[in-house]
């Protein structure tokens, strides 16, 4: 029972929920920056206060919480059976990745405004910077390079062309108008990697 959000918790969710979902509408037809936070809070009936207590940004909408995002990714990694290879790994943790975002139209919509706005790419950069430091000491452990208080740069390399290869994935599903499948895109950007 401990587990059980409350009932604020469901509500904060809900509302959040709510938020994001005006907001990526307004998104899809105007354009992420064209579409001021004054539009969605108009929108959605709140103030400006109130958006800010619930997302830091108009990026935050987009991206979503990438910190809480990567700490799953990293749980994930690190509970991968232990015989798996680096490459295996880190797939079936980056697997988790295709269960955000919503339904298929929605993720679609989502790539959409990640090619479209220079702000969210950014972020979407700063979000991988991130990323590559929070994963770098399981897939070090995993490569059997010395464990040491700085990560490997070779940890970090091999991290940065993971994502790498997610996001050539997610581009190309993208392109594809969301009919391929990005695993299989992803497998075959890895496979190019270690050819």
């Amino acid at each position: 029972m401990a587990d059980t959000p409350t009932l604020r918790e469901r509500a904060r969710r809900a509302a959040r929920a709510e938020i994001a979902a005006t907001a990526i509408q307004l998104f899809a037809e105007n354009g992420f920056d064209a579409t001021t936070i004054d539009q969605i809070t108009a929108a959605v009936g709140i103030s400006r206060r109130s958006f800010f207590h619930y997302f830091g940004s108009k990026e935050d909408l987009v991206l979503g919480d990438t910190d809480a995002l990567g700490e799953s990714v990293r749980a994930e990694l690190e509970a991968r059976p232990e015989g798996e290879s680096a490459w295996e790994a880190i797939r079936g943790a980056l697997l988790i990745l295709g269960q955000v975002g919503g339904g298929p139209a929605e993720r679609l919509t989502l790539a959409g405004l990640h090619h479209e706005a220079p702000s969210l790419r950014a972020r979407h950069l700063e979000k991988h910077l991130r990323w590559q430091h929070l994963l770098a000491p399981e897939i070090q452990r995993r490569l059997g390079l010395p464990a040491s208080t700085e990560a490997d740069p070779r940890a970090l390399a091999f991290v940065a062309a993971a994502l790498a290869c997610v996001d050539a994935a997610v581009d190309a599903w993208y392109r594809s108008g969301g009919t391929d499948d990005p695993e299989r895109l992803f497998d075959e950007a890895v496979a190019t990697l270690r050819s």
